[in-house]
């Protein structure tokens, strides 16, 4: 984390990421730094001066204190993302950006239509998940594995009939994606349940009906 915040060409978005990686609002944050919540944001958003590695520690130290009080919930997820998966590799593909990418711009590129949800964030990267195969063979421990690094990634579930399913296991999940993408489904048929969990959980569903490869080959041409 420490890593990657400093040397990143944005480590206030970096930093944002993170903080909401771990679920923590900026007045959570500020609160137990014992700052204002406006240094937070000027961080954040570049209007302070990048922080060091000292204050970065420090910030880094709080999050997993916070998470700490809360259960450990996160820690122990991002920890488990270190196993041996198995056979995920033939059930996901994870890629991961350097820099956050517009949603907007993302789904243009595949060809996505909003079901619901706003497209105007950042993401840092992406899942393509063969649905049929997470469904029969992806352990419930493992599904937190989809996430990569960052939880701000779109999860694309492919060969979906209604979207049901998909939906179903990211509202049960702890960890929550920046945006889900229903792949082999016209937005028109997209279960109810599904659109409804998206809204409760306030994350922007997407449908597309690119085929599986011409999808990957999109993305890959990025």
């Amino acid at each position: 984390m420490a890593g990657e915040i400093t040397l990143s060409q944005n480590p206030g978005e970096t930093l944002k990421k993170w903080r909401r990686n771990f679920g923590v609002t900026q007045t959570e944050l500020s609160n137990h730094l014992g700052i204002s919540p406006s240094v937070i944001s000027d961080y954040e958003s570049g209007r302070r001066r990048s922080p060091g590695i000292l204050i970065v520690s420090k910030i880094i130290d709080a999050l997993l204190t916070i998470d700490e009080l809360r259960g450990s919930c996160t820690a122990r997820t991002y920890s488990a993302l270190l196993s041996d998966g198995g056979s995920f590799g033939r059930i996901c593909c994870v890629c991961e950006y350097s820099e956050p990418v517009p949603l907007s711009k993302f789904v243009d590129r595949i060809g996505a239509c909003v079901v619901c949800g706003d497209v105007d964030v950042p993401i840092y990267g992406y899942t393509i998940i063969d649905s049929l195969k997470a469904i029969l063979e992806l352990l419930p421990e493992q599904f937190h594995r989809i996430y990569g690094r960052s939880t701000a990634r779109a999860l694309i579930f492919t060969g979906v009939s209604t979207g049901r399913s998909p939906m179903v296991a990211v509202r049960v999940s702890h960890l929550k994606p920046g945006a889900v993408i229903l792949q082999g489904i016209d937005p028109s048929g997209v279960d109810g349940v599904a659109r409804r969990i998206a809204e409760l959980e306030r994350i922007p569903l997407l449908a597309t009906t690119l085929s599986t490869e011409d999808l990957a080959e999109n993305l890959n041409n990025r």
